[in-house]
């Protein structure tokens, strides 16, 4: 659970998850890289990112913040908020 992470440790553990998820190496995600550009992620895998992201959080993300995010940055953002 990200219940008591800073945001530095939120982004290490995304960081993490993205690289095993999708096959990006760690040091090539920022909090500045795009999902959807610089990751190359697609809406199926935005799915199964959200199924992960809840096993984090113990909460579902709202489908609507979750439309928004664009950049690591923002999900690191978003699964703050949910956790604190």
């Amino acid at each position: 659970m990200l219940a008591s992470f800073s945001k530095e440790q939120i982004f290490q553990k995304l960081q993490g998850t993205l690289s095993q998820m999708f096959g990006v190496k760690s040091e090539n995600i920022s909090l500045a890289s795009n999902l959807y550009k610089d990751l190359d992620i697609d809406s199926i895998d935005a799915i199964d990112l959200m199924v992960k992201l809840e096993e984090f959080t113990g909460k579902k993300p709202n489908p609507e913040q979750f439309k928004n995010i664009r950049t690591v940055d923002d999900l690191v953002n978003v699964l703050y908020e949910l956790t604190h």
